[in-house]
């Protein structure tokens, strides 16, 4: 496998590693915390299991910062998934012969 071709795999797992972590370690995490009432230390309202205070200033905090993680992984997951996909370029030298064969053959035309 060409060096490029595992950068890419290499940047395609991070990507997936980075946001399947991210998500478990918050937003899964403050799912959890408020179903158990975890985020109602006062004890004011009887928390509903299952359910996520929408007022929470956590989920203000969490929310915004896992999406542009999810962004940033789905962009680094694309662009290792290209590298990965992408066939070799020709080298120069083969290049520069396809030309000159095509020179010479209009020449002798």
């Amino acid at each position: 496998m060409a060096k490029d071709k595992i950068i890419g795999l290499i940047i395609m797992v991070v990507g997936v590693l980075l946001a399947i972590v991210y998500t478990l370690g918050s937003v899964v995490d403050l799912y959890l915390q408020s179903s158990i009432g975890g985020n109602n230390p006062d004890g004011f309202i009887i928390p509903i299991p299952g359910l996520i205070d929408l007022f929470d200033w956590r989920l203000f905090v969490v929310l915004p910062l896992w999406l542009i993680i999810i962004l940033v992984s789905i962009i680094a997951i694309w662009i290792g998934w290209s590298m990965l996909t992408t066939p070799a370029p020709v080298p120069l030298e083969e290049l520069e012969e396809e030309l000159e064969a095509e020179e010479a053959e209009a020449e002798e035309e």
